[in-house]
């Protein structure tokens, strides 16, 4: 809700400089302008958006072929006593462990971005042990 306030912030005060600079510089030139780098950030997060979501693909393919082919369960017992000393509430052998160690694990391998869906699956399977639902 706030970074929409701020995005209708960015907007008014580009449009208010963009105001002063044609009427008391006489700067007409600055629509163009405001335009043009518009479309070019458009463009920029486009081909960002379009790469992170190639990346995003790939390891999250490689997490569900891991965790159908047992993989992840098998890792996540050999993890259990750490991760069973660091989440005391989390019974052994729960779906959140298994969630919770690909998330570590996408994290160390530097995968941000792929870290991130796991990160909120582990949360959604954590939240069914919470006893206060709306905490």
């Amino acid at each position: 809700m706030v970074l929409n306030y701020i995005w209708i912030a960015f907007f008014v005060i580009a449009f208010v400089v963009a105001v002063v600079q044609t009427f008391v510089y006489g700067n007409t030139g600055i629509w163009t302008d405001i335009m043009n780098a518009s479309f070019s950030s458009a463009r920029s997060a486009f081909d960002i958006s379009l790469g992170l979501t190639g990346v995003l693909t790939l390891w999250l393919g490689l997490m569900k072929i891991g965790e159908r082919g047992g993989v992840v369960a098998v890792l996540s017992r050999w993890i259990s006593p750490l991760f069973s000393r660091l989440f005391p509430g989390v019974p052994k052998g729960h779906p959140a462990l298994g969630s919770m160690f690909m998330n570590v694990s996408a994290n160390m391998l530097g995968l941000d971005n792929a870290a991130t869906p796991l990160g909120l699956k582990a949360m959604r399977e954590l939240q069914e042990l919470n006893p206060k639902k709306d905490t």
